[in-house]
Parts: C-alpha cells; structure tokens; sequence
C-alpha cells in the first residue's frame, strides 16, 4: 500500500484497486482521514509497511519539505490516543530520501490486539481495507491473533492485588528519563494498564481480566509462577568450568526487574571499553547488550517450559529464546522484518525506552558489535524452536599498547581526561569517569602515554606509586 500527499490531495491504493481521493487543506489531515484506517487494519491482519510520497506505480513524488516534521509528530501523537486508535499502537515514523525526494515510511505490525478506528476494525484484504461486519469475522480474528500471541491469555482469576504497585512507579520513571514529556506517566495504575492494552476479554467465558503480558511485566513473583511456572531466563558465565558454570543468575521475576538484572549480569563479567561517537561518549556493552537482552525478553514464547538462556564464553556471547517461529534460517539487516511475538510487551517495552523500535535490535547490534569486538559480526538465527543470537567476541576493543598516545587516545581520550583533570584526580577517580574497570588496561592503554607526553602530570612526582598520588593537567611551558 502506499500513501502519497500532491497538490492538496490524498491518494490511497495499491497496484490492484482504484484510487480513492480526499481532499486535504493541511498535509496532515492525512492522520485524520483513510491513514488509520489502513493502520488499524494493518494491525488487525498482517501487519505492513505505509510509504507517504510514493505514487501507485512506484515513481517517487516525495512528501513537501516543510510537511515532514508536522506529518511524524501527527502520527506519532494520534497512534498514542485512544480517541483515535483504540488501544493506541504507538507508531515511529522516519523520513528518508529517494531520489532527492523526501518520502515518510511506517511500518505498521501485526499486532496481537484488535484496534479499532473512530470505533470500526478494519481489516486487510488484497483489494484494501474493509470494514468488519458480523460475529463470524471478528471471531476468525480474534482466534487466530488467540493461536499466534499467548500474551493476550486472559486469566479472570487474577486482580489488581496480584500486581505489584512498586513496579508501576519504576516504569513511570523509566518513561520520564527516555521522554520527560512522556504521555503515560502521569497516568495511574489501572490506567497504565488499559492504555497498554493489558486487559482482555476470555472468548469462551466472556469474563475480561488481566492478561499475562500484565501478569508478567507488573505480577508477583508468586502469580508470575503460578501462571507460567516453567518460566525462567538462566544466565550463566562459562569462562574456566566449561561442564557447569563458574557463575550463575536463575532470574523468575517481573519482566521490568528481569531485564535490569540481567544487564547487572552482563555488567559484571563483560568490559566496557572506552569509545566516542562523534564528541559523546557511548557505551558499546550498553548499546550491543540492551539491544539483545531486550529481543529475549520481549520475544520468547513465555508458554514454553524451555528456559531463555544467556551464556558468556571466553569467545563468544550465545542467547537463545524459545519462541513461535516468523523467519527461518538467518535474519540480517537485509531481510529482518517486524514480526513481534508478544507486541503488547514490546510496544510497552518502547515506552520505557528498553529498546527503541521493532526491528531495531538486528541493525544496532550489527552496527555496534564489530566496535566492540574487533570486528566480529552477529549471527541471528531462527529456528522451528528457539531465536538464537551468537556474539563472537574473539577480538575484543582494547587500544593498542603503546610507549606514546596512540591517534585513537588522542581523539578519543584526550577531551574527556582533559575536562575532567582541571582538578588533582585520583587514579581510580579517572578511571570511574573513562568507564574502565582494569587497572592494568588503563595503566598501560591511558595512564602512562598520557604521563609521558607530558599531558598529566603527578601532583606527588618523587613517589609516583604513593597512595596519595593524584593527577592534574600538566602546566604549559
């Protein structure tokens, strides 16, 4: 399907039907027109992708230069009102340029969910969207999405009581520091709950209650194993004991907690080597390892009794989720689609800023792993059982060992040691401030080029391995 804005007009279709027209005074009245209906029948089907400035037979036309930001901040806005799409479906618009011509993709999933717009459900046929009518449609729909999502199991057992409020007030938080506008939190609880689409209706009782996205993002650890007893992440570090383990973290909690302590896991056993991206410092495990601890908690299939591992070998990191299969075979930048498994988990774990869009996890790992392991790429594999991701780490990030600074300390390490040293520093205080753990590494790799090419200088020279001995910027002369 593609969308396209020309001369005040809005026209919608595909290769295989007619053009319907509408006329626009505002580029982005198209949000409020036949756009969400296409959305919301995207979401009810099969989900796809919306191309705004791409004409039926594929010529690029683009989007006017200055409709692009008022068009994205209108879809973004309205798929997160429930007046609109209901219950919203956060959209990410992004522009890109064809052909010197700007054009507004969005990729729409399916979702495990029924959407409706201005109050129809559209659904998606070969010849557009249709509205639909009668029991008999819904029903197919509604067991289909049943057999494809188990997040959307109702248990009418449950209550509020079995949720914990602590973890609502982490989440709001978790929405303040990645948008401190966020919509959501100012909301309450139960509020929080219908907006992210955690409530839902049994087919076979017709009793509504939480579902066990709700159950598993904000349960107790007691309904949580009540519920999904086999349900389990087991993390494992296997650096000397190959047959058992030299560490271990068995984690069976709410999946908010659940992906903190895993990143502690990581955190613990994996290095952090020091790198900048343009002026700002970044964290390379950060970007890597919140992308694929991210994927295994949103992704699993929570139903299976097999457990989601995560297992740090001396060469390699292998994650592996059971999961209901989408993609077979290897998944690449190339051909990576956005297929959620558990879309209510996932749109939820958006807006906490656990990971930025669906589809994002397979480009950000290929974009960051190779900085981080000496070029190594990744591996994502899906099979009729399990999601697996292989990080190879045979060569991990370390500057080179040098007698002088290298080209990369000097652009990389210089400005921040630089702004940091105005004062008599301590060894370990500089070492906090660069992200190193390793007091050999940064002895070697930091300390000593930047001593010996007069950049720092001791403030107690005659006993350089005194316990009092501090660093400061070396006086010019």
């Amino acid at each position: 399907m593609t969308i396209l804005i020309k001369n005040k007009k809005m026209f919608i279709g595909n290769t295989h039907s007619k053009f319907q027209r509408t006329s626009l005074r505002k580029p982005e009245q198209l949000c409020r027109v036949i756009f969400f209906d296409s959305v919301s029948a995207f979401l009810n089907t099969d989900g796809g992708t919306i191309i705004l400035g791409v004409g039926d037979k594929g010529e690029v036309i683009g989007v006017a230069p200055d409709a692009v930001s008022r068009v994205k901040i209108d879809i973004a806005n309205l798929s997160n009102n429930p007046q609109k799409l209901d219950p919203p479906f956060l959209l990410f618009p992004h522009d890109m340029k064809v052909n010197n011509k700007t054009v507004i993709v969005v990729h729409v999933p399916l979702s495990s969910q029924i959407h409706r717009h201005n109050k129809d459900i559209f659904l998606r046929s070969e010849d557009g969207d249709y509205r639909a009518r009668g029991t008999h449609q819904l029903a197919g729909v509604i067991n289909r999405k049943l057999s494809l999502f188990t997040e959307q199991r109702v248990y009418p057992h449950t209550s509020f009581e079995d949720l914990r409020v602590d973890l609502f007030d982490k989440a709001r938080k978790l929405m303040r520091s990645y948008n401190r506008n966020h919509p959501w939190a100012a909301l309450t609880e139960k509020e929080l709950l219908k907006i992210g689409g955690f409530y839902g209706k049994d087919q076979t009782t017709g009793k509504t209650g939480l579902t066990l996205a709700a159950l598993l993002m904000f349960g107790t650890d007691e309904v949580i194993q009540r519920v999904v007893p086999a349900y389990k992440f087991d993390c494992l570090l296997r650096r000397v004991n190959m047959d058992r383990y030299d560490d271990r973290l068995t984690i069976r909690t709410n999946l908010i907690d659940a992906y903190d302590q895993m990143m502690s896991f990581v955190e613990k056993h994996m290095n952090d080597p020091f790198y900048l991206e343009g002026d700002m410092r970044v964290s390379l495990r950060e970007k890597v390892f919140r992308e694929v601890i991210s994927n295994i908690v949103a992704h699993r299939e929570y139903t299976n009794a097999a457990p989601a591992t995560l297992k740090i070998y001396p060469d390699r990191v292998e994650l592996s989720n059971p999961t209901v299969p989408h993609h077979f075979g290897l998944i690449t930048p190339e051909n990576v689609t956005t297929f959620p498994k558990n879309p209510t988990i996932c749109k939820f774990m958006i807006q906490l800023g656990r990971f930025d869009e669906l589809g994002s996890g397979v480009i950000n790992v290929n974009k960051y792993l190779p900085l981080y392991a000496g070029g190594a790429k990744p591996e994502f594999r899906e099979s009729d059982l399990n999601f697996t991701t292989l990080l190879p780490l045979a060569a991990p990030v370390t500057p080179p060992v040098t007698a002088q600074v290298t080209a990369q300390v000097t652009a990389q390490v210089t400005a921040q040691v630089a702004a940091f040293c105005t004062e008599p520093r301590s060894a370990k205080e500089i070492m906090a401030d660069l992200g190193l753990k390793h007091w050999k590494t940064f002895q070697k790799n930091y300390l000593i080029p930047l001593l010996e090419t007069g950049m720092l200088e001791r403030t107690i020279p005659d006993k350089p391995n005194s316990r009092l001995q501090k660093y400061r910027l070396a006086e010019k002369k």
